[in-house]
């Protein structure tokens, strides 16, 4: 079972990565329902051997490809995000170590496998994976355009993917960037 979850979460990693385009230095928002993973609802059932299976399938790809991982808790700890201190050049931390039951499994797990983790309030992500419906959009860039994963389950959790756009202003005499997107 853990094999198959690791497995599931590496090729929707990949996935995103590549479909967004995303580059060395840049954050991916990960919000996952172990729960949601094991058939069960949401915030029920967190499980810290599921989110760690996850958690190697997902962040090996980021780390060889230089891309942080943005971890969100759960809504006990206002979906806060933790992530290493290195991915944010100013950051404004809080005070919370996330537990399997307030913050969930998978910020649990996170913090403890980063190098030097931080809690923040928020970000703002250059894409995002919700595992389990945990809406991550509000750590999300200003234009989020969503991505059809074909790896589009890890166990029984539903999997959303989002990359982000620059605004389009100017109306139609502007002309695009096309390498900004």
């Amino acid at each position: 079972m853990y094999e198959d979850i690791e497995a599931q979460a590496r090729a929707a990693a990949e996935e995103i990565c590549d479909r967004a385009g995303l580059k060395k230095g840049q954050i991916l928002v990960i919000g996952c329902s172990t729960s949601e993973i094991c058939g069960s609802r949401i915030g029920s059932d967190s499980k810290v051997e599921v989110a760690e299976a996850a958690f190697r399938g997902i962040y090996g790809v980021l780390k060889s490809k230089g891309i942080f991982l943005a971890a969100q808790c759960c809504e006990h700890l206002n979906r806060a995000i933790i992530i290493e201190r290195e991915a944010l050049p100013y950051p404004e931390p809080v005070n919370v170590v996330p537990q399997p039951k307030a913050g969930g499994s998978w910020a649990t797990t996170a913090y403890k496998e980063f190098d030097d983790p931080i809690a923040v309030e928020e970000i703002m992500a250059d894409a995002g994976i919700d595992i389990g419906d945990t809406l991550i959009g509000m750590h999300l860039k200003k234009v989020a355009v969503p991505v059809r994963l074909e790896n589009d389950r890890i166990g029984e959790a539903h999997v959303v993917a989002a990359r982000v756009r620059p605004k389009f202003i100017g109306g139609e005499r502007a002309h695009y960037d096309d390498s900004l997107m």
